[in-house]
């Protein structure tokens, strides 16, 4: 796994931009990490991802733990979660959610 791994796909935001952010601007709500390059406004996938991260960060631990299945399955599972319509990606993402 890649030691920065994309946690929202629809905007290509990676873990330790997410992870700066967090430091940075001490977010109150896990919904304000949508600020950061518009992390978990897309499809909605990435969501959980970044609630744990969140959460982690807010319990004072390390916010890297919450990780994420290897970037193949990730990217795997996003799909299917986007063809039996629990989120709609913004327009121009063919490439992540098209057919496998």
């Amino acid at each position: 796994m890649s030691d920065d791994p994309e946690v929202c796909l629809c905007f290509h935001v990676h873990r330790r931009k997410i992870l700066n952010w967090i430091r940075i601007e001490r977010p109150k709500r896990a919904a304000q990490l949508s600020e950061c390059y518009g992390a978990g406004t897309g499809c909605g996938w990435c969501r959980p991802y970044l609630e744990k991260m969140f959460n982690a960060a807010q319990a004072n631990s390390d916010a890297a733990t919450a990780e994420l299945p290897d970037p193949e399955t990730y990217s795997k599972n996003r799909k299917q979660y986007i063809r039996e319509g629990k989120g709609k990606p913004p327009a121009g993402d063919a490439a992540n959610h098209g057919p496998t």
